[in-house]
């Protein structure tokens, strides 16, 4: 998928997040995100995956030429971020299933391959709210990547992993991002950005920054 940001400015009130973001992220690309918190990372993250609107500019996704209609947008696009909740009260088995419902997993994907490849197949019948923050987390970050869609968004993806955890993501992603266009936000992890190839810093944009 492609996406061109033209002129996008994202304010809350009087407060101007970014101002005049001029992008574009090419089919298959691998982009970093970089910035401290509060720069407004998450918040762009969010304008480039249809979860909010700009402000003013546009925000245009394509595929093969061709423009994905903003209604139907949801449905090519997978997140993983700290603040997306999950629903606690359901099981594992039940969460997959009906995660599935609205996004399919990857061609040959059962609903066990996704939570074996979590470590989380010996849990398909636990409440996810009796998760640790980082099954948590392992979870958010399978039904992203696992997810058929091709558009990858993730927000600082090792939070609430350990080193062993961190390792871990970085093989998920690398295992199944193939062909498909990535953002990630990170405040600078290493991990988190080892396999993108771009980098933004979105300082850049924040006002009053200097070109």
């Amino acid at each position: 998928m492609e996406i061109a940001l033209r002129s996008v400015t994202r304010s809350f009130g009087r407060e101007v997040v970014f101002r005049g973001v001029e992008h574009v992220f090419a089919s298959g690309s691998r982009t970093a995100l970089l910035g401290p918190n509060g720069s407004g990372k998450s918040t762009l993250l969010q304008v480039i995956g249809g979860a909010l609107s700009a402000t003013s500019g546009t925000v245009l996704h394509q595929m093969d030429g061709r423009v994905i209609d903003p209604e139907a947008l949801y449905r090519q696009v997978a997140f993983a971020t700290p603040y997306l909740g999950l629903y606690e009260d359901l099981s594992l088995r039940d969460t997959l299933a009906f995660h599935r419902r609205f996004k399919p997993f990857r061609k040959g994907l059962a609903d066990v391959d996704v939570a074996r490849a979590a470590y989380l197949d010996k849990e398909l019948d636990k409440p996810v709210r009796q998760f640790s923050s980082g099954m948590k987390q392992r979870l958010k970050l399978v039904l992203a990547v696992m997810s058929d869609v091709p558009l990858l968004l993730l927000d600082e993806p090792t939070s609430n992993l350990d080193a062993r955890g961190t390792a871990w993501s970085v093989e998920l992603l690398q295992a199944h991002v193939d062909g498909r266009t990535l953002v990630v936000a990170s405040n600078r992890v290493e991990a988190e950005t080892t396999l993108c190839t771009a980098q933004l810093d979105v300082l850049a944009w924040k006002p009053g920054a200097r070109g």
